[in-house]
């Protein structure tokens, strides 16, 4: 391995060991509780050598945001993998959404709520952004309906479950009628 090789191979290291640090401080004490200075104590680097990597703490959200995109778009296939027949199939997906939401507040938030430097719907969304819509989209297009743009169902039903996962979230909505609120949204909006 060339010096050059190894340089770009720790460079990469130390990039994913500060999104990780980033993601588990939010976890574990919220985005606020997230600092460059926090950060360079906790992986044990200057905060220098942090900002080589990341200009502040929005690429940094940012950062996360993506490898959270990757992670839902990954939950939610696998949630559909096995559902036998459109219905069940949007169910799981609703489940699945809603799971990854609960489980991973500060991901959620990185994705939907804070601001990380992110074009969305647009041409230069990333990647993994436009994947884990795709996700939503390989799902939900199939249950449309006549006349109505999948796309436009899938950012429908999305929003919808968006809502349900930050007012339950925030305890605005009662987190015990979470599946009657599923089911709710797939008999009337999927119609399946």
């Amino acid at each position: 391995m060339s010096v050059q090789e190894r340089k770009q191979r720790e460079r990469a290291e130390r990039e994913r060991l500060i999104v990780a640090t980033a993601r588990e401080l939010a976890e574990q004490h919220g985005w606020d509780a997230v600092t460059t200075r926090r950060l360079a104590e906790r992986i044990e680097y200057s905060q220098p050598v942090l900002y080589s990597h990341f200009r502040g703490k929005r690429e940094i959200i940012g950062a996360v945001a993506l490898d959270g995109a990757a992670e839902l778009a990954a939950a939610l296939r696998a949630a559909t993998a096995t559902a036998d027949g459109p219905r069940a199939r949007v169910t799981a997906l609703a489940r699945g959404y809603l799971d990854f939401a609960e489980r991973n507040p500060a991901v959620y938030d990185a994705l939907f709520q804070l601001d990380g430097g992110l074009a969305y719907a647009q041409d230069d969304t990333p990647e993994p952004l436009k994947d884990a819509f795709a996700a939503l989209l390989e799902c939900l297009g199939e249950v449309a309906g006549d006349g109505v743009h999948p796309g436009m169902f899938t950012e429908v039903f999305w929003a919808s479950l968006h809502g349900i996962a930050t007012l339950t979230r925030a305890g605005r909505l009662p987190p015990e009628y979470t599946e009657q609120r599923v089911e709710l949204l797939v008999d009337r909006l999927a119609m399946v």
